[in-house]
């Protein structure tokens, strides 16, 4: 099984690359933060990214849709790495949890060694739950970038460009480089 990780700072396009992967027919998984974000706000919690437990909701949802989400090749917006740097970026305790799952995934290689590492596009277009300035967006990436070293991946950058282009490139890699 091939299992592939888009991450990178708030805003880069991460999400329109998984749409368009998603309309050329391959299996992806939503990112966990934003809908956890969401479905927060929808109960009346403005700013649930301030609470420690938005963490670990976010590293329960992950692993649970990374369990049950069928096929031989797939692709994640965001992964358990990427949440021990959002904790980490809002100066939050890394749960118990989050240790536990990213212990899990680094030792039975979930996922593809190489992340594909999605660059930013210069600017961040704030929304409800994206509420970063752009210099903000920049720390998250070396933060994400670090962490992802840390445990062993590499990063393998998408540079910036069309839309087209950079599902193009990732398709490119992931069918001719990466194993």
């Amino acid at each position: 099984m091939q299992r592939y990780i888009l991450t990178g700072a708030p805003g880069s396009g991460k999400t329109a690359i998984i749409r368009h992967l998603e309309r050329d027919g391959e299996i992806v998984v939503e990112e966990a933060a934003t809908d956890v974000i969401a479905r927060e706000q929808a109960t009346g919690t403005p700013e649930p990214w301030t609470d420690p437990a938005f963490i670990e909701t976010i590293t329960d949802l992950q692993r649970a849709r990374q369990l049950r989400t069928p096929g031989d090749r797939q692709f994640y917006d965001r992964s358990p790495i990427c949440t021990h740097a959002l904790a980490t970026f809002l100066k939050h305790p890394i749960p118990k949890a989050l240790d536990h799952e990213i212990m899990r995934i680094v030792t039975e290689g979930t996922y593809q060694k190489q992340v594909l590492f999605i660059k930013n596009l210069g600017f961040v277009t704030p929304t409800e739950a994206r509420r970063i300035s752009f210099e903000e967006s920049l720390e998250f990436e070396r933060i994400h970038e670090e962490t992802y070293r840390s445990y062993g991946f590499e990063c393998v950058p998408i540079a910036p460009g069309t839309l087209p282009d950079r599902a193009a490139a990732v398709k490119r890699l992931t069918r001719d480089t990466l194993p």
